[in-house]
């Protein structure tokens, strides 16, 4: 069963725009309510269409036909304006702690509708960071892509390797794979790892190309 908690801070979607993508996020905030508190302030010109709590509750705020005020500045795969092309789904999390089971089980399952009802596909499941490399780290490095990849509600991760490990041919397979934000490569690297392997740190290395199936 859905909650519902309506906020205030969504419009219509611009441009005949509908949901092609899934952007998931992290609260950083003490506690579910105190998320739902901001989510719901006019003030605060903040939203999400979901949020799901830590014990797994899961709360609308905002309907899926309407442009919630989630993603803010950021592109994927050339597209901006996010906020019309998605619908975003807050998980009940400070940022540096594991996400519990039942929420991440109630996850899965509200993923599974919108991605039917919208006809949304894995590599649509996006996060935070991936849109917004730089400016947010959301879902964070302790969210498991790949448990969502093996139901086919994210991206697999595939391993192209490469002629040249370099820059230039990884800021190319990056692109391909949906990062089209303009950032520096070092900023690139680190949110495509988020992703893949958000325990590496160091140079670009040939596993670094390991990227989401587009």
């Amino acid at each position: 069963m859905i909650a519902e908690q309506l906020s205030p801070n969504c419009g219509p979607r611009r441009d005949g725009l509908r949901p092609t993508l899934i952007v998931i996020h992290y609260t950083a905030m003490r506690s579910a309510d105190a998320a739902v508190a901001r989510l719901c302030d006019p003030q605060a010109e903040v939203s999400a269409h979901y949020l799901i709590a830590n014990t797994g509750e899961i709360i609308r705020m905002v309907p899926e036909d309407q442009r919630a005020w989630h993603a803010g500045q950021g592109s994927w795969c050339g597209q901006d304006d996010i906020n019309s092309r998605s619908i975003g789904i807050e998980l009940d999390n400070q940022g540096n702690h594991p996400f519990s089971e039942p929420q991440i089980a109630a996850l899965e399952q509200l993923l599974r509708g919108i991605m039917a009802r919208w006809n949304i596909p894995a590599h649509g499941v996006i996060g935070h960071s991936d849109m917004s490399p730089g400016r947010k780290q959301d879902p964070g490095p302790h969210f498991d892509w790949m448990r969502l990849a093996r139901q086919g509600l994210a991206a697999s991760v595939i391993t192209d390797t490469p002629a040249q490990v370099d820059e230039a041919s990884f800021i190319s397979a990056a692109r391909t794979a949906g990062f089209s934000a303009d950032v520096p490569f070092a900023v690139l690297l680190e949110t495509t790892r988020l992703r893949s392997a958000p325990w590496r740190s160091g140079p670009l290395v040939s596993a670094d190309y390991a990227l989401p199936a587009a």
